[in-house]
């Protein structure tokens, strides 16, 4: 179902009795290309999605926040006192709730003065599927800020907010994300990518040609859950800081297709691998760029190609019924596909022509009920505005 502004707002006023000061929503994002490459600081090219979380937010005159939620039973409490420290203490933040209330405590590390401001209300919906590897977690954290931003009249810039977003899912949530989900959603145009410098934190709007072309983006959700807290994920980032201090560099952004040929000779075998894939896949996000600009979209599928057999053999984060989807999109004709996100699950993305997604979407699930697959979920998205007020 999915989420308006005004069915938050009236979910809003059922829930607490009066109507709210506003709405506001953060898109959920699909990286196009260039994964795991945002905490190496390198490049990375995502773009927000018409699938958003929306929040609406009704101010109270004591120190209590107070959350619902669509999809949680039990409303979340919060004082301002408790998040007013330099340090979270253990337990003060869990589940759904640590990634709006870890905002508001990020908040005050970049210059928020949480004693000057009120306790609020707030109601939140979303349509972006949890797991998918969509960015549910930055399109909650990216309404809540734009919200309190104005709610609270901080002041704050977006690239600010972005690294609001991303402190709190460091420190509050425990996820070792970099900042590219957070500037999807926050800096998103409609038919526009984000191209994005993690080093530098430039970032530069650039037009996909999706509609002119005719091209959509077809998402296939495995409904394989993962986590990025746990496990794969972090593996992945501490071989990639092991390549990196053997390379004698500060990060994989410092080397280059050049490089790789010393890296294979000092590096084991995974870790080379785990390099390779980010060398790689840094040049492939300059190299679609690139081809955007002089070629088109219809001439990017190799780089989307590439960039999955990268994640697959390199990185080893992707799973047999993501690599189903990839191939079975690419059999029928998609100009390109790619597994998309932190991986161990989650979604592939492949571009289709207009005419030919409900064909694809429908052989992608026959090939899954044949392999005895949980059946994906399977739904277009198209690049839409960032985050901002929509009530």
């Amino acid at each position: 179902m999915m989420t308006s502004p005004r069915s938050t707002a009236d979910s809003f006023s059922a829930h607490y009795g009066h109507t709210p000061d506003g709405v506001w929503r953060g898109p959920g994002r699909v990286n196009l290309i260039g994964e795991h490459t945002d905490y190496n600081d390198g490049f990375v090219f995502p773009f927000a999605i018409d699938r958003s979380t929306a929040v609406a937010v009704g101010s109270r005159d004591d120190r209590t926040v107070r959350m619902t939620t669509d999809f949680a039973d039990a409303a979340a409490t919060v004082s301002l006192d408790d998040l007013d420290v330099e340090q979270l203490a253990d337990g003060t933040l869990s589940g759904w709730s640590a990634y709006p209330f870890g905002v508001i405590w990020a908040m005050r590390h970049f210059g928020a003065d949480l004693c000057q401001v009120s306790g609020f209300d707030a109601h939140i919906a979303s349509d972006v599927p949890a797991g998918a590897g969509l960015s549910s977690s930055a399109a909650l954290m990216c309404a809540v800020a734009v919200a309190l931003n104005d709610e609270w009249q901080l002041g704050f810039d977006t690239q600010t907010l972005a690294r609001i977003g991303q402190l709190a899912e460091n420190k509050a949530v425990g996820a070792p994300t970099g900042i590219m989900d957070e500037s999807a959603s926050l800096f998103g145009q409609r038919d526009h990518g984000v191209f994005l410098d993690c080093r530098s934190l430039d970032s530069e709007v650039i037009e996909l040609g999706f509609e002119q072309y005719g091209l959509d983006v077809l998402v296939m959700n495995t409904r394989v859950d993962h986590a990025h807290a746990t496990g794969g994920y972090a593996e992945r980032r501490a071989s990639c800081e092991k390549g990196a201090r053997l390379m004698g560099v500060k990060s994989l952004r410092d080397l280059d297709v050049d490089d790789l040929e010393r890296a294979k000779r000092e590096l084991d075998d995974e870790t080379f691998r785990r390099v390779r894939h980010i060398v790689t896949e840094n040049q492939r996000v300059l190299d679609t760029v690139r081809t955007l600009r002089t070629e088109g979209p219809a001439a990017i599928g190799d780089l989307l190609n590439a960039s999955h057999v990268s994640m697959r053999d390199d990185f080893e984060i992707s799973v047999a019924e993501l690599d189903l989807a990839v191939e079975t999109a690419q059999a029928c004709g998609a100009i390109g596909a790619r597994m998309t996100g932190g991986g161990f699950g989650g979604a592939a993305i492949a571009l289709v022509a207009h005419d030919r997604v409900g064909e694809t979407a429908d052989a992608v699930m026959q090939a899954f009920a044949d392999a005895g697959y949980r059946a994906p979920e399977c739904f277009t998205v198209h690049p839409d505005d960032g985050a901002g007020r929509a009530l």
